[in-house]
């Protein structure tokens, strides 16, 4: 087996596992059992609205069946407008649910004239916050959930200074509540606060729970690069902090209620996410299953509250609503940066995107900052490469007597090896030589495919020409066939000899298939590719030509 043949096993084994997480992309972490209580078991036939059921535990407890179940047609009441810098959302008075969400910086791909719609209950899409206030199954007092019916003082909000307040009161049997929405300028952060004013003679108690409410559909979803769309929760004490769970997963095994100190849930797909994110010094519990019509819930509920008769007291939450921009999001929650998952090889794809980041601070265009990083890449790697060519430029220098041994000694295989070792041997030849190279790369070519996978400063950013979103297609395919033309050139350079017939034509044929597996390939890959082949082409026919020239040995 030769060098080239090799190098081309190296990356078929690389595209198929790239291939493989398309249909799969990780399998989930298992959560730990959660053993229900007697007062859980029998809190689940009291309603669909979480209830806090155990007055000795610090946070409130939740089982696999008391979460809120979300229908595809949602009540609703009057609409309320909210329009910051970056975002306009619509909350419904009918529960105080944040129903609808546009990114404003960010076009839609079909019209990008339009934002871009991340959530939204119309439609085929279901996708919405919800939130509200779960009581102790022995409450008197009352407290309103996600069903409940809010007033609002405007139809309208529009941020005008840097920040923006949205209150909404519910009041009944002596307990009034004003839940407020608060926004900031240039924020995707959005601040949730329950005032609950106990106007009677008894201790009100209760926690606040936050649930994402959403169906599978993802109007981006591209069948041909596949990311992964669904819930993921976080447990900043658990060994496997990191855990996603896919909608089919959740229909065998929902994940009960179970407790850790902070933590997040999150709905994420494709470079965009919302997320849930409670006090990370309290006690809280995480969930996440199928609540019915095709519809999944990832929530929280957090640490019980008392407000003694005649006072008020204060429960408060975070949401996140926006792009998934890692280095904003690891200073809003820990873990929160790891929704821009690259899998087992973050340890190399987080320095890979870094020094993208700081190369782009400075030519201040993604294109080219590609272009730069493989280049550096590149040098980083001239050395190993070098073994590599080195040791193919030998193979292909001697390549006549490899062949007049095949033609000598071709019907009999066992002669032909020894023949051939021996002039391997002769010539202090090591056909393997630049295996060890080769496969030192490959965890960066992968890692560097992750980045600009998953990189959402990548979506619809230009390079120039008929490059205007390096995260789509090439839509005229020039740079998918300038690989393939690149990787045939790179092949022209390389030894043959030692293949049969059946694997020439093989060969020959590979640059084609590639050129039309790259062709559906974000377009700034496909130019890390071209880059990266141009100069091994490069490297590859000038140690070639030193070699024949009898300037190496």
């Amino acid at each position: 087996m030769n060098m080239r043949s090799f190098w081309w096993l190296a990356l078929a084994f690389t595209l198929l596992w790239i291939w493989l997480q398309w249909t799969q992309f990780q399998h989930k972490q298992s959560q730990p059992v959660v053993v229900q209580s007697q007062a859980e078991e029998q809190a689940v036939n009291s309603g669909d609205v979480p209830t806090v059921v155990n007055e000795d535990v610090p946070a409130a407890h939740l089982t696999t069946q008391d979460v809120p179940v979300a229908k595809t047609q949602m009540a609703k009441g009057q609409r309320v407008i909210v329009r910051t810098d970056v975002l306009e959302l619509v909350i419904d008075t009918q529960g105080g649910d944040i129903r609808d969400a546009k990114l404003l910086s960010y076009a839609a791909s079909e019209d990008r004239s339009q934002p871009f719609h991340l959530m939204g209950d119309s439609g085929q899409m279901l996708y919405v916050a919800q939130n509200g206030l779960a009581l102790q199954s022995k409450a008197v007092l009352p407290a309103p959930t996600h069903k409940s019916l809010y007033q609002a003082q405007q139809r309208e909000y529009v941020m005008t200074g840097d920040s923006l307040s949205v209150p909404l009161t519910w009041t009944e049997n002596g307990v009034k509540v004003t839940k407020t929405y608060t926004f900031k300028k240039g924020d995707y952060v959005v601040g949730l606060q329950y005032q609950v004013e106990n106007q009677t003679d008894q201790e009100w108690a209760g926690s606040l729970y936050s649930q994402l409410v959403r169906n599978p559909y993802d109007p981006e979803h591209n069948a041909m690069m596949y990311t992964y769309t669904g819930p993921v929760l976080y447990d900043g004490m658990a060994e496997s902090k990191y855990n996603k769970h896919a909608f089919d997963d959740l229909q065998q095994q929902p994940v009960a209620g179970y407790q850790t100190t902070g933590g997040w849930a999150a709905m994420i797909q494709h470079y965009f996410m919302s997320a849930v994110i409670p006090d990370q010094a309290s006690q809280n519990r995480f969930y996440a299953k199928p609540v019915g019509e095709g519809n999944y819930a990832a929530g929280v509920v957090e640490p019980i509250t008392t407000v003694a008769p005649g006072e008020s007291g204060v429960l408060s939450s975070t949401l996140y609503i926006g792009p998934i921009i890692q280095d904003k999001l690891e200073t809003i929650a820990p873990g929160l940066e790891l929704t821009v998952d690259y899998g087992v090889l973050t340890i190399i794809a987080k320095p890979i995107f870094w020094v993208l980041e700081q190369i782009h601070s400075f030519v201040g265009n993604w294109g080219w900052s590609i272009i730069l990083l493989t280049v550096l890449i590149k040098l980083l790697f001239y050395k190993l490469s070098e073994t590599s060519y080195r040791s193919m430029a030998r193979l292909k220098k001697f390549q006549p007597k490899l062949k007049q041994l095949k033609e000598n000694y071709g019907d009999d295989k066992v002669i032909f090896q020894q023949k051939m070792m021996k002039l391997y041997k002769e010539e202090k030849i090591n056909p393997l030589g630049g295996c060890l190279p080769i496969l030192v790369q490959m965890p960066v070519f992968i890692a560097l495919y992750w980045v600009l996978l998953y990189s959402a400063e990548m979506r619809q950013a230009p390079w120039m020409l008929w490059i205007q979103d390096l995260s789509a297609k090439d839509p005229y395919y020039i740079l998918p066939v300038l690989m393939g033309i690149s990787m045939w050139v790179q092949q022209k350079l390389n030894p043959s000899a030692m293949m049969d017939e059946m694997q020439q034509k093989v060969m020959k044929f590979l640059p084609f298939v590639f050129t039309v597996f790259f062709m559906f390939f974000p377009a700034g890959l496909v130019l890390y590719w071209v880059v990266n082949n141009i100069l091994s082409v490069a490297q590859q026919w000038y140690i070639t030509q030193k070699i024949e020239a009898g300037e190496e040995k």
